[in-house]
């Protein structure tokens, strides 16, 4: 084990189990709320002792070696996957947006069970978001925007375009951003 680097080396928690099939070059990964898969394009080692998995550049077929080096991205890929899947197993994932301006809102409507959101953002008129359903929004003031869900590219890829309707201008700071998003303020014209 001392051949491998240990930024390839993850560590799997007690409360996640894994299942690796090599001839279908799957991994799955079960906990406690859900469960979730990757196809592995390199081999892995997995300690079921230790719980802990060692992604290789070794390929699962013959490759020129054009490819062979390329295959070290793919090795680091592999591992930012797999250390998001167990971040995705283990807890509820959450994306603040906050809504800074005079009179910027968010309103969840709730005829439609709050997968309807009204967004009030300066704009002549109104704004419209529906929320799919496997996300959850919640709303504790009428500037603070929450968002709930399972999958970590899916929570940040609905934050981000729901921030795309208004974007934070340079001068005064106003539109929607993240948590603990800062912006650097530019200076104005001089006379």
């Amino acid at each position: 084990m001392k051949q491998f680097s240990k930024k390839y080396i993850v560590k799997i928690p007690n409360d996640i189990s894994i299942f690796y099939c090599n001839k279908k070059k799957i991994i799955t990964f079960k906990g406690s709320r859900l469960y979730k898969s990757l196809k592995l394009k390199t081999k892995i080692y997995v300690s079921t002792l230790k719980k802990f998995i060692v992604v290789t550049k070794i390929p699962f077929l013959d490759m020129s070696n054009n490819r062979k080096k390329a295959l070290k991205s793919i090795q680091g890929t592999t591992i930012a996957l797999i250390k998001q899947i167990i971040l995705e197993i283990s807890v509820l994932l959450c994306s603040k947006l906050k809504f800074i301006g005079v009179g910027y809102r968010v309103f969840p409507i709730e005829v439609f069970n709050n997968q309807l959101l009204h967004l009030k953002l300066g704009y002549s008129h109104q704004i419209y978001f529906k929320v799919p359903k496997n996300l959850t929004i919640s709303c504790v003031r009428l500037t603070n925007l929450f968002i709930f869900g399972n999958s970590y590219q899916y929570v940040n890829q609905i934050a981000s375009t729901i921030r795309s309707y208004k974007l934070p201008e340079p001068y005064k700071g106003k539109g929607i951003l993240y948590e603990n998003e800062k912006i650097t303020l530019k200076e104005g014209k001089k006379v």
